[in-house]
């Protein structure tokens, strides 16, 4: 399998760069920078700092999401961003407490994880018509169960 370099600027001294867990895993974890613990109670939303900065290559995205383990132990779930090629920015996750008991975030915990994505841009082209599907106009729900 290919790799891509991405530079990972620290902007703390223990910032914990990036690393993917497994050989097949196509998620990496990052980490929370913080100083002390964060009590996470029911219902709460923090934003949770990694303490590092991105160069993502152009043509690519970089997507935050929720780390599994937390989602389903837990119910901790991140809020899903996407970071543009051109943002040299810091990174964070806005973590949401679904569950009806506390959760602490620890320093170096694994609070999230990011995948690296392709991308394409569109041409928008203003149109009177549009082809016709068997789905046409029906949304929400309209696939059934």
């Amino acid at each position: 399998m290919s790799s891509l370099e991405v530079k990972v600027k620290k902007l703390r001294e223990d910032a914990i760069i990036p690393k993917y867990q497994t050989e097949g895993a196509a998620g990496f974890d990052f980490h929370a920078a913080i100083d002390h613990d964060i009590l996470l109670r029911p219902g709460d939303w923090r934003e949770i700092p990694f303490g590092i900065a991105m160069e993502i290559p152009p043509g690519y995205e970089l997507r935050i999401r929720s780390r599994s383990g937390l989602a389903f132990e837990h119910q901790i779930i991140a809020y899903h961003g996407l970071i543009d090629s051109d943002y040299r920015g810091p990174l964070s996750v806005l973590l949401h407490n679904a569950s009806v008991d506390d959760y602490v975030i620890k320093p170096g915990a694994r609070v999230a994880q990011g995948v690296l994505s392709r991308y394409e841009r569109a041409t928008f082209v203003e149109a009177l018509d549009l082809s016709e599907t068997v789905r046409g106009e029906n949304g929400f729900g309209s696939t059934g169960l």
